[in-house]
This record gives structure tokens, sequence and C-alpha cells, in this order.
């Protein structure tokens, strides 16, 4: 697969990005508590708007702890396995531009690979 398509010959999707949506209930820190869930409805909209949805494409997933919450709000693309953190809609945006539709990883949005939970 190139760089820049996000067409798979092995899978359904050529790329998946899954936001950790996870609240924990003993009041631990969790992405749910840095606004994951605007990210996700974001990424979505964005991918839908951007034709980048659907067999072939990507597809946005909601995910339960993926156990970096340090590192919180987390989102992950496969099959590259870029780990992000974003603060804002900009962030999110340049996460669908740049690597979504054009298969170039963010490097500033990248998570430590240090950072666990």
């Amino acid at each position: 697969m190139s760089s820049s398509s996000t067409s798979s010959p092995r899978g359904y999707y050529g790329r998946h990005i899954f936001f950790c949506l996870n609240e924990r209930k003993n009041g631990e820190d969790s992405c749910s508590k840095h606004d994951a869930q605007q990210g996700f409805d974001r990424c979505k909209a964005r991918v839908k708007e951007a034709g980048l949805a659907g067999p072939g494409k990507v597809r946005v997933n909601k995910s339960g702890c993926l156990d970096r919450c340090a590192g919180g709000p987390v989102a992950v693309v496969y099959p590259e396995a870029a780990w992000y953190t974003f603060v804002d809609e900009d962030d999110i945006d340049e996460i669908v531009e740049s690597h979504l539709k054009h298969g170039k990883v963010v490097e500033r949005l990248l998570l430590p690979p240090d950072v666990g939970r």
C-alpha cells in the first residue's frame, strides 16, 4: 500500500482510527474527561465530508480503554499504529487531512512511546 493510498488489498478498510472514549468510574483520569467524544465526532464528520469513509477507505471507531490514559485524549491509526493525542478541532482536522487522506503521520501530535496509564 502506498503511503498516500487508503485502499488495502488485505483488509476491508485501508485505515482505522480508534478513539478511546473510556470513562473510569473510580475517579481516575480517563479520555472521556478530556473531550474525547468531541474529537471522535469531529473526525467522523470530517472523514465523511472528505469522502474518505467506507470500504477500502477509512473507518472511524469508538474504543474502550486503550490503556494510555496519561496522554489523553488518545486515538490510534492502523495499520501504521500511530498513537495520537489531540487538543482541539484543528488537531483533528490535521490528522484527517495529513494522515487519513494523504498517509502522512502528524509527528507533532504523536504520543510519546513511554506514556501509558
